[in-house]
């Protein structure tokens, strides 16, 4: 067999560092994925993408959603930026969905088993996104309808949705009234089967193929 194919690097970022030890041990046995580096802040983390140019980073939510979300957006000013996990011992809907919009390819809960964890590892190694079913799973539900069916005025506020409006702000940029966004959010939930405006959200990324949503 030939194994000299180039190994994905893996830093991981995290508030623990006995977190690392847990990730180090998992990464032993994949032929394809190589542990790098321990890293204690972000600050840590930026220098490392600077010096050592790692594949993927592992980033603690743990840090605090607004210090990881500025972080990301000082990422994408780097040359040849990594590609981003971020992890935490819990996450929200709407922590998930920020995460996403703002660029992290993989989004898992540090309860998830190992297995799901070197899945979403391997997953964004080969350029796809991935993120744990159960953080979706309350909302995201078979559709019981094609979007086809939805009105254009409901294709309207879905995209904008996605896009992470609120009614009031969709209100103003389609000229209607917030009870009237309401409505249409109404008859969306009704045909898509989809519960609450993350999970429209999530569930049109993963319809363009934008993200997968795996346990």
């Amino acid at each position: 067999m030939n194994e000299t194919h180039t190994k994905q690097t893996i830093a991981i970022c995290d508030t623990q560092p006995i977190t690392a030890e847990g990730l180090k041990n998992l990464l032993e046995a994949s032929p394809d994925l190589e542990f790098r580096q321990s890293l204690n802040s972000l600050e840590a983390a930026i220098e490392c993408i600077h010096a050592n140019a790692p594949n993927i980073i592992v980033l603690d939510k743990g840090f605090g959603m607004r210090a990881v979300l500025d972080w990301i957006q000082d990422l994408k000013s780097t040359d040849n930026p990594p590609i981003l996990m971020v992890w935490g011992v819990s996450m929200t809907e709407a922590e998930a969905l920020r995460l996403l919009q703002a660029g992290a390819r993989g989004i898992v809960r540090k309860t998830a088993d190992l297995p799901s964890i070197l899945n979403c590892l391997e997953t964004v190694a080969g350029g796809r996104t991935w993120m744990e079913d159960s953080v979706f799973r309350d909302s995201v539900q078979p559709d019981r309808h094609p979007r086809s069916e939805l009105t254009p005025r409901e294709h309207q506020v879905l995209q904008l949705v996605e896009q992470g409006f609120k009614n009031k702000e969709i209100a103003v940029e389609l000229g209607i009234r917030p009870g009237t966004v309401k409505i249409h959010l109404k008859h969306i939930f009704e045909k898509t089967g989809v519960r609450g405006r993350y999970g429209l959200a999530i569930s049109g990324l993963k319809e363009r193929g934008v993200v997968s949503i795996a346990s």
